[in-house]
């Protein structure tokens, strides 16, 4: 069984929502947090949706190879702890990561064996403008960066073991959730 599903999709699209609303429908899915520099949004918690770091403890983190990946994302740093994965494999916990496809690729470099990868994608290019401004979180010109790398980010698609569309937020957990029960079972994905 492969215990480590990553999650990516271009900015927007919903994938940590997705995570959040699959983790509650499964709790014994343990969650990854992610180290990042960017600032924290006000419903966002230290430790629980990331570990939010500065510029020069992220570095640090760098140096002391103590991270699996890590990019820089529209001027902010992002990365997955080493530990994090040694832990859930050796465990054989289930384990959920919310992470670009960049870091979703790198998992599945470093632990082919031992990881899924789902792509979600946004139903067009122009629900994820209107969906990145109606979130508030980011000026024009952020939203703008964003949706310049979609285009890059939607490349990946075919490198993943699977994709699925959220379109709607009921129907796309309740996919999700088939995915990993699947995955649970035994059911591999072809790419």
């Amino acid at each position: 069984m492969r215990n480590l599903i990553a999650i990516s999709a271009p900015s927007g699209t919903g994938k940590s929502t997705l995570c959040e609303e699959v983790r509650r429908k499964k709790p014994e899915i343990k969650f990854s947090v992610s180290c990042t520099t960017r600032p924290k949004r006000n419903y966002e918690k230290d430790g629980i949706n990331y570990y939010f770091l500065t510029e020069d403890e992220f570095k640090s983190k760098i140096k002391n190879n103590e991270l699996l990946e890590y990019e820089e994302v529209h001027g902010y740093y992002y990365g997955t702890l080493i530990n994090t994965l040694k832990n859930a494999i050796s465990s054989k916990e289930l384990m959920l990561f919310d992470v670009d496809v960049n870091g979703a690729m790198s998992i599945k470099k470093k632990y082919p064996k031992n990881t899924l990868t789902v792509f979600i994608l946004p139903p067009s290019i122009e629900d994820l403008k209107v969906r990145l401004i109606n979130r508030g979180t980011d000026s024009r010109k952020i939203i703008k960066k964003r949706l310049e790398r979609t285009n890059k980010e939607m490349k990946f698609k075919d490198k993943f073991d699977t994709f699925m569309i959220n379109d709607d937020l009921s129907s796309a957990v309740k996919k999700l959730n088939e995915i990993i029960t699947n995955q649970e079972k035994g059911v591999l994905y072809g790419s």
